[in-house]
């Protein structure tokens, strides 16, 4: 089903865990890695066919999942004609696609590449939001782009539960100058970082490369 400019409707799934990280399947028989994808049928909604193409390619039913957006029109790539069977290059041009954003509310245990007797992936992983395009079919790259900015703005807030995240703190945007003769390297004492409202003790090296959870502070 294709419409009078030769695109063909489709559908693109991001899907998101807890911690918002994607769904990042491996194609089958191949060395490219791509989010589930797949075409709308004849009588079927955008809405009706990704739920259709999450079970047949990743095994999850529609309770097992929560729709947090779509994007707002049609996404298109052309596919290069070395990618398109004899009997369809003159008229079949590429792919239109919605994309949907979804969170799994489910275990990881639901997810099955192996739902029907079709496979599209044979390896998947959770990796961060920003996937690596370089090893996605060139010509889809455009399009994931495009999806991932502007799904990007309807992620789930994150909490950070009494933990650390990544080192990147500097002098730029905490001055060491205030520390006290106390605060040393070989101080017993070393810092206070409060966190979540909990107090942790860490020494003035570990301080120096920390960045701090949300509505936290240093305190000496």
């Amino acid at each position: 089903m294709l419409d009078r400019d030769g695109f063909r409707p489709n559908v693109g799934i991001i899907l998101v865990n807890q911690k918002n990280q994607v769904f990042w399947g491996k194609r089958l028989r191949s060395h490219s890695w791509q989010f589930p994808q797949g075409g709308i049928d004849r009588g079927e909604n955008p809405e009706q066919a990704m739920f259709r193409e999450l079970h047949e390619e990743v095994g999850l039913q529609p309770d097992h999942v929560r729709i947090l957006a779509r994007t707002r029109d049609w996404l298109r790539y052309e596919v290069p004609d070395r990618y398109i069977r004899r009997d369809a290059r003159g008229h079949y041009k590429g792919q239109k696609q919605i994309w949907f954003l979804l969170q799994l509310v489910a275990q990881d245990w639901h997810l099955n590449l192996r739902a029907t007797d079709h496979p599209e992936f044979d390896a998947w992983r959770w990796n961060d939001y920003w996937v690596p395009l370089d090893v996605v079919v060139e010509f889809k790259r455009g399009v994931y782009e495009l999806a991932l900015t502007e799904l990007a703005n309807f992620l789930p807030r994150v909490e950070f539960k009494n933990r650390l995240i990544r080192p990147k703190l500097t002098r730029h945007s905490l001055d060491m100058s205030s520390f006290q003769a106390s605060d040393r390297p070989d101080s017993p004492e070393g810092m206070e970082l409060v966190a979540s409202k909990q107090v942790l003790r860490v020494p003035y090296t570990t301080a120096q490369n920390m960045e701090l959870p949300p509505d936290s502070s240093l305190e000496l």
